[in-house]
């Protein structure tokens, strides 16, 4: 059994996106450019509410719209965690957070089980959230659950303002990974299967 890495660097070119990320699960620089305004808002706080150091730029076909550059995003960030995760040992491997954003209410459970799933309930008033489209921060969650290979929930327990449902939404992912990754007392995987 290897101890998790907690650090990671991924590169992905497609002929719509070119993203480079470096996370550290245990600190250090948070420098975020998606070239979306708000995406970069959000990533900034989940790396610096999750205690992460992640460098992430990405260069994305932002003349079509912002769709392919969020969902690559996600999944460069995904493979970021994976790879970092290692085979999963050593970690606490489940987290939940109920974060308030003002008006908003956000949850987040999180199981980083290898079994990748998405729940997704929240709902946004407006078509934008500054320049990103509001229905890509399910796509967003989506790309980066199935490619970390966690099962994640995430629900808008209430709010009225969207931007504050969104951060909500970001936040408790924030606290839920923190807690799912720190090291365990045994160093062990917590699982029934000896594996994850």
């Amino acid at each position: 059994m290897k101890i998790i890495s907690r650090k990671s660097q991924i590169n992905r070119k497609t002929k719509e996106t070119d993203i480079s990320a470096s996370l550290d699960f245990d600190g250090g620089e948070v420098q975020i450019n998606t070239g979306i305004g708000f995406l970069d808002h959000m990533l900034t706080a989940l790396a610096v509410h999750g205690g992460f150091g992640l460098t992430l730029e990405a260069k994305g076909d932002l003349c079509v719209d912002g769709h392919h550059t969020a969902e690559d995003v996600g999944i460069v960030l995904g493979k970021a965690f994976c790879e970092a995760l290692g085979d999963k040992s050593g970690i606490v491997r489940y987290g939940s957070a109920f974060i308030p954003m003002d008006e908003s209410l956000g949850f987040c459970a999180v199981d980083i089980s290898g079994r990748p799933f998405l729940v997704f309930n929240a709902e946004f008033i407006n078509e934008k959230i500054g320049e990103l489209d509001a229905c890509l921060i399910e796509e967003f969650m989506r790309a980066f659950a199935f490619n970390s290979g966690i099962t994640l929930h995430l629900r808008v327990e209430y709010g009225k303002n969207d931007h504050h449902k969104a951060e909500a939404l970001f936040k408790s992912l924030a606290y839920a990974l923190k807690q799912a990754v720190k090291p365990n007392a045994e160093g062990s995987v917590v699982s029934t299967k000896g594996v994850l």
